[in-house]
């Protein structure tokens, strides 16, 4: 039939009424005069038109005997139930369907425009396959349950998605093979039926219009839109990615469909019971909108509601309905909460907890712009929809935990991950032995028989750049105070401006001398009470008015105090530790490679970090004093890089800083201890003590008999103990020479003895200023160039 949206089938499909028409055959001899002469009469037009016994293949045949076939069918539709039921004739899983009920036809109207009838998510193979499994159930007597739900979706006259579930009466269809079709063997019924998607193979076996449909079906709708929209939900709100998506009509048009109500908006806050405030959600939802904060990151709760709302919602934790905004905000205690309900068209309003366990995670928002759209009557809805939406929030709120949990370990408490594995292998004994004895105590982390590596780049003279700073924002900021007194012409309070200005002079000259630890408190004490209030007084007065306007403009807002020199040193300082720690981290991933090992780094005055190499960290990967020795290479690259670097970018600083580099080489292997009260690593037991002394002392240690210090600007520093490491670290020194990275020159001496501590011997090199040598070797490589 050309009306039909799938054209291709395996039907050659005849809509006929025969076993209507049967039927009023046998009601014809019945004995009851009134039914017989109905049945006799209403035969009388239909064997006018054979067709409707015969079979009808055009469509514009049915609409031209409408009114006929609807007495044909007046059986089957009866009119007390026209304006209850849904139902129609149709062909099974096509477009076509006539001699609606009322109420189906008040439906197709209410769309508001001419709709096709067209099954959801249902497309030409599921009809072709579907069609050829009812010829398997009905002629070969199989029982194939093929019978998915299948759905109508049809919008109202107000433009909310209705949904209704379609039931098929087949009670009047007759189903036989033309002369060309070929029975199927058993074999060949099972290739089909485990071959569901192969439409190929389902055309092969079932051959287009090799089959006759004949008769009609009685299709029956129900209204499932509330059931369908809560399973839709459910859907919408499992999908992994429903925290990260921004499909805000999505869930907007579900719940549009549980409330009736066309222009329902959605809305979520969450709650923070530790600090009484409402938050906006932080995962990434744009449907996760909050009308209670508006454009507001987070609010006290008592001031985001009024008093009433709060009483519901925090301490009830029950439901609170708005249904007329205007009247609620004409309240006084109502007033600042509903009239920013109305500045955002809301005219209904409903908030529900979100609760779990008798906590208060969130509250979620429905709002409308019509009156009593929603009321206390339809609020009850919400237990259809509120434990999904639970289940949802609460993981929602566990995964920004755990994430929150992720970063706090990862900027604040790290544990690296050559070393992870050990501290999960621990936490599993604990877990699974405390489920048992509950006595179980966390064994502490240790691992043995370690080399540690350490290196450091010192900002030079930091302590010193940070007081000569100090020194010249205090100096800057009372010659300024200065010069603006200085200006006074008025006469009034003459005396005291002179008593000030004597002061500040006084201040001037003692700030030539070294800072006193208390110096910089007392005079920011002296500025805030003595001069400030000065100042504000004289801000009528024109010729300096201006002055002392731009004066208060340049202190810093936090501190009140010149923050300009400080200022530079501290940005300066603060983007070389950013560039050098960046280096350093982005080397230590190809180290990882060499061995895993255990990393740290920190930031003070410049970075320094720590290593750990031995078996005892990587447990299944054989160890060999090669990994070491390559690390001590790549340790001495990265160096040698970030010193280029830090040349690269100091020029263009604020504030020039000068750094120093140093390497610790320590060949006896160690212990280190997890500090569970630090949550950091330490070194383990007395003897190996005396690494972390040498480590402490080092970078402000003197050359032997002279009064210059271990480390220069522009060199790498490499202290160590034994002969034998000079060697070593003489051949990495040579191979960088080689290869254009350190300078020809190599300075030796020895350490002066410090507290504890003797015998300690220095190599110093010079890096080569070539930034365009940033490629790194492997131990290997210098060993394939020293053969």
């Amino acid at each position: 039939m050309e009306n039909f949206k799938f054209k291709e089938s395996p039907f050659k499909t005849l809509i006929s009424f025969h076993k209507v028409i049967e039927s009023l055959e046998q009601i014809a001899l019945s004995s009851i005069d009134f039914r017989s002469n109905y049945a006799k009469g209403l035969l009388k037009e239909v064997n006018a038109k054979p067709e409707l016994r015969e079979g009808i293949d055009n469509i514009g045949f049915i609409q031209e005997n409408e009114a006929l076939i609807k007495y044909l069918l007046a059986d089957l539709f009866p009119t007390a139930l026209t304006q209850n039921e849904i139902k129609a004739v149709t062909i099974p899983f096509q477009n076509i369907t006539f001699n609606y009920t009322e109420r189906f036809k008040k439906i197709i109207n209410n769309a508001g425009r001419e709709i096709n009838m067209n099954i959801r998510d249902f497309d030409e193979h599921q009809f072709y396959a579907m069609s050829c499994a009812i010829i398997l159930n009905d002629y070969y007597n199989l029982k194939i349950d093929f019978g998915k739900p299948l759905f109508y979706d049809i919008p109202d006259e107000n433009g909310v998605m209705r949904h209704y579930r379609i039931l098929y009466n087949a009670d009047f269809v007759e189903i036989y093979p033309t002369d060309s079709f070929k029975h199927l063997t058993e074999d060949e019924i099972n290739e089909l039926v485990d071959n569901y998607d192969n439409t190929a193979l389902w055309k092969e076996k079932f051959p287009p219009n090799s089959w006759i449909f004949k008769g009609f079906v009685i299709v029956s709708l129900v209204d499932v839109t509330v059931e369908n929209a809560v399973s839709n939900l459910k859907t919408y709100l499992l999908n992994p990615e429903f925290k990260n998506t921004n499909n805000k009509e999505n869930s907007n048009t579900i719940f549009r469909s549980v409330f009736k109500i066309p222009d329902l908006k959605l809305g979520f806050t969450m709650y923070n019971q530790e600090e009484d405030t409402f938050e906006k959600p932080i995962f990434n939802n744009e449907s996760m909108f909050s009308f209670i904060l508006l454009d507001e990151k987070e609010s006290d709760c008592k001031n985001a509601l009024c008093g009433c709302t709060y009483e519901n919602l925090i301490e009830n934790k029950a439901i609170f309905v708005i249904p007329d905004t205007e009247a609620f905000a004409k309240q006084k205690q109502n007033t600042l909460f509903g009239e920013k309900l109305i500045r955002q068209n809301i005219k209904s309003f409903l908030l529900a907890p979100i609760i779990k366990e008798n906590k208060l995670l969130g509250v979620l928002e429905l709002a409308s712009s019509q009156v009593r759209a929603l009321n206390s009557i339809n609020a009850n809805k919400l237990e259809l929809i509120m434990p999904f939406l639970e289940d949802t929030i609460v993981s929602s709120i566990e995964d920004m935990q755990n994430q929150i949990e992720a970063i706090i370990q990862k900027e604040y408490t790290t544990i690296h991950p050559s070393v992870y594995w050990k501290f999960k292998r621990e936490a599993k004994n604990y877990f699974q032995n405390n489920s048992i004895s509950k006595e179980y105590s966390l064994k502490e982390i240790v691992f043995k028989e370690v080399f540690p590596l350490y290196g450091q780049i010192d900002i030079k003279g930091s302590s010193e750049h940070r007081n000569e700073t100090l020194k010249t924002d205090i100096k800057n900021q009372l010659i300024r105070i200065l010069n603006i007194l200085e200006q006074i012409k008025s006469n009034s309070n003459l005396l005291i401006i002179e008593q000030r200005k004597y002061e500040i002079q006084q201040l001037i000259e003692e700030i030539k001398a070294p800072l006193k630890t208390d110096t910089e408190q007392q005079i920011h004490h002296f500025i805030e009470n003595e001069i400030h209030p000065i100042l504000n007084s004289l801000q009528t007065e024109k010729e300096v008015s201006e002055k002392i306007e731009n004066y208060f403009a340049s202190l810093d807002a936090k501190s009140g105090m010149y923050y300009h020199a400080r200022k530079d040193f501290d940005e300066t300082l603060a983007v070389i530790n950013k560039k050098l720690a960046a280096i350093l981290d982005s080397k230590q991933i190809e180290a990882q490679n060499i061995y895993p090992h255990y990393f740290e780094r920190f930031k003070t005055d410049g970075v320094e970090h720590n290593l750990y190499i031995g078996e005892a960290i990587a447990p299944n990967l054989p160890f060999d004093k090669i990994f070491l020795s390559n690390l001590r290479l790549w340790q001495l690259q990265t160096i040698c890089e970030m010193e280029l670097e830090h040349q690269r970018i100091k020029n263009e600083l604020p504030y020039l800083l000068e750094v120093t580099s140093l390497i610790l080489v320590f060949s006896t292997p160690i212990s280190i201890r997890f500090r569970m009260d630090e949550k950091r690593f330490d070194v383990d037991g007395s003897y190996n003590a005396r690494y972390e002394v040498v480590k402490k002392r080092i970078d402000k240690a003197n050359i032997k008999d002279t009064n210059k210090r271990i480390t220069e600007t522009g060199k790498i520093t490499i202290v160590y103990s034994h002969s034998q490491e000079e060697t070593e670290y003489l051949k990495y020194i040579k191979f960088l020479q080689y290869k254009k990275i350190l300078q020809p020159k190599i300075e030796r001496f020895e350490v002066e003895d410090l507290q504890g501590i003797s015998g300690l011997k220095v190599l110093r090199v010079q890096v080569m200023q070539n930034e365009n040598n940033h490629k790194s070797y492997t131990y290997q490589e210098l060993l394939n160039e020293l053969n």
